[in-house]
């Protein structure tokens, strides 16, 4: 492929829509590999984490699974805090612990 010529990838982004979409796919992949990430760091299993934060499995499922849209704040803290990890919002000038 020359320097001039897109990839399939790179033409395919040009195209709003399909750039929204994948995007948001990405988003979901990264929550839940994080969530899957910090669960076999601590060696939790769902239906532990189930029990020790309240949630339901399936939720917990969803959740990392990726199928979960429109994650609920308060599950993700229950989540990272029963894995031991602090949730911080921060820009430049600030940065603040909100869980």
């Amino acid at each position: 492929m020359s320097k001039n010529q897109l990839s399939t990838f790179e033409i395919e982004m040009q195209n709003e829509e399909f750039a929204k979409g994948f995007e948001e796919g990405y988003k979901d992949f990264l929550l839940s590999d994080m969530i899957i990430g910090i669960m076999n760091e601590n060696k939790k299993t769902v239906r532990g984490l189930s029990e020790e934060t309240g949630l339901s499995p399936s939720i917990i499922q969803r959740m990392r699974s990726g199928k979960q849209k429109g994650i609920n704040i308060n599950n993700l803290i229950a989540i990272a805090r029963a894995c031991g990890y602090h949730i911080d919002m921060y820009n430049e000038k600030r940065r603040m612990n909100i869980a």
